[in-house]
């Protein structure tokens, strides 16, 4: 039988092990589709570094939106624009002045057919495509920015009969992906080789930013998790030297 000498220090050390576990928590974020393979990484990371979970809802920013005013219990809100969150914060939904802007999207038109959409763009003015994939832009920011390029190039009202709308943009990618569509505009991060920065599969143009407005991904702590040790870590997190590298490898700009 162990004295109490000997016992008193093993249940010490015991206690020490069990800290991390005793004080983790969970968070849940609703994350804009785009952002699903770095957010997944991050999330790894996040648990590593702080022993809280992040449990991940992927989907479209607008459908989220929508669903964080029904009372949907998310504590953070990784949106793929600025205008939800902010919205959010005005309508009460989200602490105030919690907003941030956590990455710069990158738009890609690529298609699954390697040599097929040129270093330009030029094929949207030539091609003889006969479907076009894009988000549906009354809730997904990427297919408002799809929009925007299509009419800077001068061929929105042209292409319109020809798009095919996905739910969010991870519904676009898989349009294109097996040939339901030719072409369609993705987020670089679904395309992105990240040992070489370059696009892995099929062809594709990144899209300048000069075609279309400002592509801020804007963050905002929910009223809901304002108490929760987690969603406060992971609001931290995702501004760390750790998240900005896996969200840079994953094709986004940073935020400046």
């Amino acid at each position: 039988m162990l004295s109490g000498r000997f016992f008193r220090p093993l249940i010490a050390a015991w206690l020490v092990s069990l800290a991390p576990t005793l004080s983790a928590a969970t968070t849940l974020a609703a994350v804009a589709s785009d952002f699903t393979k770095p957010m997944n990484e991050i999330a790894i990371e996040f648990q590593k570094a702080t022993g809280h979970e992040a449990k991940l809802s992927f989907g479209s920013s607008g459908k989220a939106f929508a669903q964080i005013q029904s009372g949907a219990p998310f504590d953070v809100y990784l949106s793929a624009s600025e205008k939800y969150p902010l919205e959010l914060e005005k309508s009460g939904h989200a602490v105030p002045d919690s907003h941030f802007i956590y990455a710069i999207g990158k738009l890609v038109l690529w298609s699954a057919t390697p040599d097929y959409v040129d270093g330009q763009g030029e094929i949207l003015k030539t091609g003889t495509f006969k479907h076009i994939a894009l988000a549906d832009p009354s809730h997904a920011p990427y297919g408002v920015v799809a929009e925007q390029v299509m009419e800077s190039l001068g061929v929105l009202d042209k292409l319109r009969p020809l798009f095919v709308m996905g739910e969010n943009i991870s519904q676009t990618y898989q349009f294109v992906s097996t040939g339901n569509a030719e072409l369609g505009f993705v987020g670089l991060a679904q395309v992105i080789d990240v040992n070489s920065g370059k696009i892995g599969s099929g062809s594709g143009w990144i899209i300048p930013d000069n075609l279309h407005s400002p592509f801020r991904q804007m963050a905002v702590l929910l009223r809901t998790g304002a108490e929760n040790p987690a969603a406060l870590a992971l609001v931290d997190f995702l501004k760390s030297p750790t998240a900005l590298a896996i969200i840079e490898k994953y094709g986004f700009g940073l935020p400046k």
